[in-house]
C-alpha cells in the first residue's frame, strides 16, 4: 500500500503552474498538454436492500449449481497428513478462483500443505481485506458414520427420518423449500461451505452488475485442524503479498439461537498427552491387588488435581495471565442472547458446570480431557492391573497466557503431586529408580487473542453484517471470542492487522465428529453475508487511512 501524499492540493497547484510555464516554450506544433489518465473510481455501491435482492435472485437461480460444486469439493479427502489429495483440493481451489476472474496461485507450505492464494484488485478501492478459510479436515472414523466421509449426501433435514436425496440437477431451486436440506460429508461446514459462499458471492455480484468496494485477496490453509505447525513460516515467507487492511475469518458456527454472529476472538489451544506406568506385565487383581501400583488410579488422581467438578483449573498461577475482558466486552457478553437452558435440555444436560452462562466461560481458559485409556470394560474387562494408562488433554487459552507459560506451570504441577515428569520413552530400569514416572507429550499449541471491538474496522464489519442479516441490531450476535479456536495469533504477530471472524455454517453441525453436515438455508445466508461483506465494507469503513 502507498503512503497518502501530504499537502496533496498544494502539490498539484504547483505541478501545474509549472506545467502551464513549460507549455508556453513550446513549439506550436506540439501539444500543449498530455493525454493523462484519470484515476480509477470506484463503482457505485448498490443500496442494501437491492443488492440482497439481487443476491437472493441469483442464488435461487444458480442453487442447484452452487451445492453440485461444494459436493464436488467435498468428495475430495483431505486430512492434512495426505499430500496427494491435500495437493488436489488446492488445486481444485485455484481452479475454482481463476474461473471468477481471481488470480489464484498455490504458496509454498514450508514444509506442510500448499496455501492457496488469491487475489482480486478492485478499481477505486483504497482497503484491502483477506478472506481466510481452510480446506483441510479432521481425521475420520468411518465406522461412526452413517455414510463414507468422503461421499457427500443430501437429507431433506436433519435427525430421526431424514431422507437421503438425490442432489439437484436444475439449477433454480426454492430457497425456502431447501434452506432445512443437510448436506452430510467432514469439512461440509467445517470448513469447505463458507469457501464456496465466497466464490457464489463473487458470482452473485457479477449477476448484479456490481463489483466489491474493497480489494479483496483469498488465504485459504492446509492445516489448520492439524495445528497448523508451518503456518508461521508461510505467513512470514510471504507478509508482503499477504498485506492487507484486515482480515476476516470464514470460521466457526453461528450463535446457538442460528443467529449470524460477528466475533472478534478466538481461544487458544494446545494438547497433552500423559501416560503413568504400572508393572512390567499385568497382574492378576487378587494377588496384587493392593500391592503393585495402578496407572489408572495416579493418572485419574493427576487430573483431579489439576481441575474441579466445576471446571476451575487448580493448578498454580494458571490464572495469573489471564487478562481481565474490557468494558465492551462484558456488554457484550451480558447482552447475548440466554441459550443455555434450551442446550442443557437438547443435550440431556441437568447442569452446566459452575452453573455459569456460556458466554461468560468462553472468556475463561479450560481443561478439557478428550480421552482416557487404561485396561479394558464391560466384556472384556479383566481381573488384572494393567500395565499403563493414558490421558489425553487439551487446553484452551485466553490472552495473554502462552502455551510455553502453561506447559511450564502443568509440568511444575505435576512435579508437586510426586511424578518424575519424562518426554521420551521409558525403560524398565528408569521405572524401578523412581516411584511415581509420568510422560507427557506436548503437542504445538498457539495464545488466543481478542481485537478490540471499538476499532472503525469492528464497528464497519458489524454495520455490514447487520445490512446482510436484515438490519435490526438484534440480528446479528456480537461474540468477544469463539468457543472453538484458529491460529489467528500468527496472523497478529507476524502480519499487525485486525483480525475479525465471520462463522456462518449451523451450530449442531457435528463439526469435528462423525456425520459432520452443512445446513443448506446456512449457505444461502453465507452467500449473502460475504456479498455484502465485499460489496460494502469500503463506503462503511470510514476511518481515514494512517499516513506510514
Amino acid at each position: 500500500m502507498l503512503p497518502r501524499v501530504p499537502h496533496l492540493t498544494a502539490a498539484l497547484l504547483v505541478a501545474t503552474a509549472a506545467t502551464a510555464a513549460t507549455a508556453a516554450r513550446l513549439p506550436a506544433q506540439l501539444p500543449t498538454q498530455l493525454p493523462t489518465q484519470p484515476p480509477a473510481q470506484p463503482a457505485p455501491v448498490p443500496p442494501p436492500d437491492s443488492l440482497l435482492a439481487s443476491v437472493r435472485a441469483y442464488r435461487a437461480a444458480h442453487g442447484g449449481a452452487i451445492l453440485r460444486e461444494l459436493a464436488g469439493l467435498l468428495a475430495i479427502p483431505n486430512l492434512a497428513t495426505d499430500s496427494a489429495n491435500i495437493r488436489r483440493n488446492a488445486a481444485a481451489l485455484v481452479t475454482m478462483l481463476e474461473r471468477r476472474g481471481v488470480r489464484a496461485r498455490l504458496l509454498d507450505g514450508a514444509g506442510g500443505p500448499p496455501a492457496v492464494y488469491g487475489e482480486l484488485q478492485v478499481p477505486g478501492a483504497t482497503r484491502t481485506v483477506v478472506l481466510y478459510a481452510h480446506y483441510d479436515g479432521q481425521p475420520v472414523d468411518t465406522a461412526q458414520w452413517a455414510t463414507p466421509p468422503w461421499k457427500p449426501v443430501l437429507r431433506d433435514r436433519a435427525g430421526e427420518g431424514a431422507r437421503a436425496i438425490p442432489l439437484p440437477t436444475a439449477d433454480v431451486v426454492d430457497p425456502r423449500a431447501t434452506a432445512e436440506w443437510r448436506l452430510y460429508a467432514r469439512s461440509a461446514s467445517d470448513d469447505k461451505a463458507p469457501i464456496v459462499a465466497m466464490l457464489a458471492a463473487l458470482d452473485a455480484l457479477k449477476a448484479a452488475r456490481a463489483q466489491p468496494s474493497v480489494n479483496v485477496k483469498f488465504f485459504f490453509e492446509g492445516e489448520e485442524e492439524a495445528g497448523s505447525p508451518h503456518l508461521r513460516r508461510v505467513l512470514e515467507q510471504n507478509a508482503a503479498l499477504l498485506a492487507a487492511d484486515a482480515w476476516v475469518f470464514a470460521d466457526g458456527p453461528v450463535h446457538q439461537t442460528g443467529r449470524q454472529q460477528v466475533v472478534f476472538g478466538v481461544r487458544g489451544t494446545m494438547g497433552l498427552e500423559l501416560t503413568t506406568y504400572g508393572p512390567a506385565r499385568a497382574l492378576h487383581s487378587g494377588h496384587y491387588g493392593n500391592w503393585a501400583q495402578n496407572p489408572i488410579v495416579l493418572l485419574a488422581r493427576l487430573i483431579a488435581s489439576m481441575r474441579t467438578d466445576d471446571g476451575r483449573i487448580t493448578i498454580t498461577g494458571f490464572y495469573e495471565k489471564v487478562r481481565p475482558p474490557t468494558v465492551a466486552e462484558r456488554q457484550a457478553v451480558l447482552a447475548s442472547p440466554p441459550v443455555d437452558a434450551a442446550l442443557r435440555y437438547s443435550l440431556g444436560l441437568n447442569r452446566s458446570e459452575a452453573g455459569a452462562l456460556l458466554a461468560e466461560r468462553i472468556m475463561l481458559p479450560a481443561l478439557n480431557v478428550r480421552g482416557f485409556q487404561g485396561g479394558n470394560v464391560g466384556a472384556l474387562a479383566a481381573n488384572a492391573i494393567p500395565t499403563e494408562a493414558r490421558a489425553s488433554i487439551d487446553f484452551r487459552l485466553v490472552p495473554v497466557q502462552t502455551p510455553e507459560e502453561v506447559r511450564a506451570l502443568v509440568e511444575r504441577h505435576a512435579q508437586a503431586q510426586g511424578f518424575y515428569v519424562v518426554h521420551d520413552s521409558v525403560t524398565l530400569d528408569f521405572r524401578r529408580a523412581h516411584s511415581k514416572v509420568l510422560r507427557m507429550e506436548w503437542e504445538g499449541g498457539y495464545p488466543g487473542i481478542r481485537t478490540p471491538m471499538e476499532l472503525p474496522v469492528s464497528q464497519a464489519v458489524l454495520r455490514v453484517v447487520r445490512q446482510a442479516a436484515g438490519g435490526s441490531s438484534d440480528s446479528v450476535v456480537t461474540a468477544p471470542t469463539l468457543g472453538g479456536s484458529l491460529p489467528m495469533y500468527h496472523f497478529s504477530d507476524v502480519l499487525k492487522v485486525p483480525l475479525i471472524v465471520l462463522p456462518t455454517v449451523n451450530y449442531d453441525n457435528n463439526q469435528h465428529a462423525a456425520n459432520e453436515n452443512v445446513r443448506v438455508g446456512n449457505l444461502w445466508q453465507a452467500i449473502d453475508v460475504f456479498a455484502t461483506l465485499m460489496a460494502r465494507l469500503g463506503p462503511e469503513w470510514r476511518e481515514e487511512r494512517k499516513t506510514t
